[in-house]
């Protein structure tokens, strides 16, 4: 690949994420599409072009610790890569970094930052949607996944045909407290949101 082809991504698979940063002593989990995966019961569903593990943007020198001998560039908006400096402490609205073991190699991780107060993770979209950390995620086989309907919140935003996929898998397994948040964040944040109705 060239420098920074946007386009060779070869992504790991959940289990070896999890091999990366098991030893990273801070909270991460499995993002994205593989997260919807988790909760439905099939990794089979579609296929995923990248993977994107979400960690709190206070916790990221302990994750670059983790992946040390990486390449990790940041993606500034509206959509360039750019190394990550040494020291650099990334804030908003840089949020996400992709990584590959090393130069010339493919794109296998990307890293999502969430920004959080205490013990409150707070949507970066809009602070007044807010969850307690403990209430973030879920465990299937040994692995962190966000929990369904805050992933599906992130994906109600580009309403393209995988997230409407992914919503369309997810939505008779979301349990009714589960439907009422997602609810009433959509209603915060797009009160014409065609999900509504079928929520």
């Amino acid at each position: 690949m060239t420098e920074l082809d946007l386009e060779d991504w070869d992504p790991f698979t959940p289990r070896e994420v999890a091999e990366i940063l098991e030893h990273a002593d801070v909270p991460w989990w499995i993002a994205g599409g593989y997260a919807i995966d988790a909760f439905v019961g099939h990794f089979d569903r579609r296929p995923h072009a990248d993977v994107d593990a979400g960690i709190l943007a206070r916790d990221q020198e302990a994750i670059r610790g983790a992946l040390a001998t990486w390449e990790l560039f940041c993606a500034d908006p509206p959509g360039t890569l750019r190394r990550w400096a040494p020291d650099e402490q990334l804030e908003e609205p840089i949020h996400d970094v992709w990584g590959r073991p090393g130069p010339c190699e493919s794109w296998r991780l990307a890293l999502v930052l969430n920004p959080a107060l205490e013990d409150t993770w707070i949507y970066r979209r809009d602070a007044r949607i807010t969850r307690p950390l403990a209430e973030l995620c879920f465990e299937r086989d040994g692995i962190r996944y966000f929990v369904p309907e805050i992933q599906l919140l992130f994906k109600s935003k580009g309403l393209r045909p995988k997230d409407e996929l992914d919503f369309l898998h997810a939505l008779p397994l979301l349990a009714a407290s589960q439907r009422d948040w997602l609810r009433e964040a959509l209603v915060l944040t797009t009160p014409q949101h065609p999900w509504l109705a079928r929520l």
